[in-house]
């Protein structure tokens, strides 16, 4: 019986790309997972076909970029960053939008295993315990771009720092009761880090943290209006409202109007990552910047030196924040 590179694949219990990296003697791949598979072709008696070894000793130069909404304001300029480094590279981009959902990331990264691309892509969704370990088993290169996880390759800012100094700027600007709405509280990289953040601001000025002035939100427009709602509807509303991103503050803005509150002088409004419409929309949205454009920029470059087996100085990369000030504070 003949036995394709399929049938290695299964019984080695890997992927059909991992298989031809051993095949075509890649170091990218574990020595145990090199084992296995070598130990599989043996037992089929596998014997890949010349020809079409020999094409596929030659890279894919295709990168895939799995990202959560197409449609949220701060990804599709993190997209252009990762693209115009790619292009320099003469690199191919295949962009796969999970919509934030489970199955659909599984499903997009087995397809670029399948697609063998290059090198892959993650940006800013937290990496759940399933996909975690297709990460792990997978010989692809991975870098994350405004997420992190473990030891893997990532491009960030300190979001923790960055809320925090938001937050201390509106006390600074005489704000006694500061109000959140909060990214999404299981993400520890942007969720979690950003509540926390606006605590140590409060905390640093001797304000007692209030659970009443906090609202999880979502990121997008619908949560941050709503969040704004339930805020400016009590009796005793906030002076002051930090949100974990634009799209939800611009919600915020909304709901204030709506409601004939002067913005900012009964109420200061700050965002978080400066996304094109802060500076459109009316009153203009303060907001802490983060370096979109760079983060995927770098986040390629960083991608290319691990193909190129080149030396990396910062497996985690840091890049610097700024804080905008606008009409609403």
């Amino acid at each position: 019986m003949k036995f394709n590179i399929k049938d290695v694949a299964r019984k080695a219990g890997v992927s059909i790309s991992t298989v031809s990296r051993v095949i075509n003697d890649s170091k990218a791949v574990r020595p145990k997972t090199k084992a296995k598979v070598i130990e599989a072709v043996e037992e089929l008696g596998y014997k890949p076909n010349a020809i079409a070894r020999s094409l596929k000793i030659k890279n894919t130069k295709t990168i895939g970029i799995m990202i959560p909404d197409i449609s949220n304001q701060f990804f599709p300029e993190v997209v252009r960053g990762v693209e115009d480094v790619a292009n320099m590279y003469e690199y191919n981009i295949f962009l796969c939008n999970t919509d934030l959902d489970q199955e659909k990331e599984i499903q997009y990264f087995g397809i670029l295993e399948e697609k063998q691309v290059d090198g892959i892509i993650f940006m800013g969704n937290i990496i759940r315990e399933d996909l975690a370990k297709r990460f792990e088993a997978c010989d692809i290169p991975i870098v994350l771009i405004g997420t992190d996880y473990g030891d893997m390759p990532s491009v960030t800012i300190n979001n923790l720092q960055a809320s925090k100094d938001a937050v201390s700027y509106l006390i600074k600007k005489g704000h006694k009761k500061v109000a959140i709405i909060t990214g999404k509280a299981y993400d520890p990289v942007i969720g979690v880090a950003r509540k926390q953040g606006y605590i140590e601001a409060l905390k640093e000025a001797g304000l007692e943290y209030n659970e009443g002035l906090v609202i999880e939100g979502g990121y997008r427009f619908k949560s941050g209006y709503e969040g704004g709602k339930k805020l400016l509807d009590t009796e005793d509303r906030p002076t002051a409202i930090f949100v974990a991103s634009d799209e939800m503050a611009i919600g915020v803005i909304r709901a204030a109007l709506e409601r004939d509150i002067d913005i900012p002088k009964e109420l200061a409004i700050v965002g978080f990552d400066n996304i094109d419409m802060a500076g459109k929309v009316y009153p203009s949205l303060s907001t802490v910047a983060q370096p979109m454009y760079e983060m995927g920029a770098i986040g390629m470059r960083v991608l290319t030196k691990i193909l190129n087996e080149e030396m990396l100085e910062d497996r985690k990369v840091l890049l610097n924040y700024s804080f905008i000030e606008r009409e609403s504070s």
